[in-house]
């Protein structure tokens, strides 16, 4: 029964992000989703007692398949700068890839309309950034002056600039490029002089 009642729960919530993404939150109803999701009402409010809590459980599951990413890749050994790279390159795919993390991030946008409280994912994604930034700095990749804080509140602030104008320019056709031009465009500020000398 707890496995069915998960199984349920997932369905609703894919079946919400699909509705959410396509229409946004204020044109979004609950039976809409109990159709795409092929549950009954009464299914839904056993795990949701609102469209604000379906619309916090998605964003809640976004920001949970990013951050499983993001340890898979954080496993791997890499040195930090390629981590952070790697990890911004990953949730691009995953814009392109994954229904529940487009509209969670459709969401996050539109929190106004819900009084949602959406600072939680980028506060976890500024701390991760801001500690792979300080790991860089002791391995030499990244300036020492740098101020490890500011430059992931930057990263996290561009990364998601760059993504919201691909939407909005090419439907994030273009998105894994507009991460790679950050990237290009913010090297040689963040790295120390004598690396781009090794480079050129």
């Amino acid at each position: 029964m707890q496995q069915r009642a998960k199984a349920t729960r997932t369905a609703v919530i894919e079946g919400a992000a699909s509705i959410f993404e396509e229409v946004g939150y204020g044109n979004a109803s609950l039976s809409d989703v109990t159709k795409r999701a092929n549950v009954t009402k009464g299914a839904l409010y056993f795990h949701f007692k609102s469209k604000e809590d379906l619309a916090l459980a998605v964003i809640a599951e976004q920001h949970n398949i990013v951050r499983i990413a993001g340890e898979k890749i954080a496993a791997a050994g890499l040195p930090a700068l390629e981590t952070m790279v790697t990890m911004c390159k990953t949730f691009g795919q995953q814009l392109l890839d994954e229904p529940v993390v487009r509209a969670g991030i459709r969401l996050t946008f539109e929190a106004s309309a819900f009084n949602g409280d959406v600072k939680g994912p980028y506060q976890d994604w500024m701390a991760t950034m801001e500690f792979l930034t300080q790991q860089a700095q002791r391995e030499g990749d990244i300036r020492e002056d740098l101020n490890a804080s500011d430059f992931a509140h930057y990263l996290v602030a561009s990364f998601t600039g760059s993504q919201m104008v691909s939407n909005v320019m090419t439907g994030r056709q273009d998105v894994l490029k507009r991460i790679d031009d950050m990237w290009d465009f913010m090297m040689p500020a963040i790295v120390p002089r004598q690396h781009q000398d090794q480079r050129s």
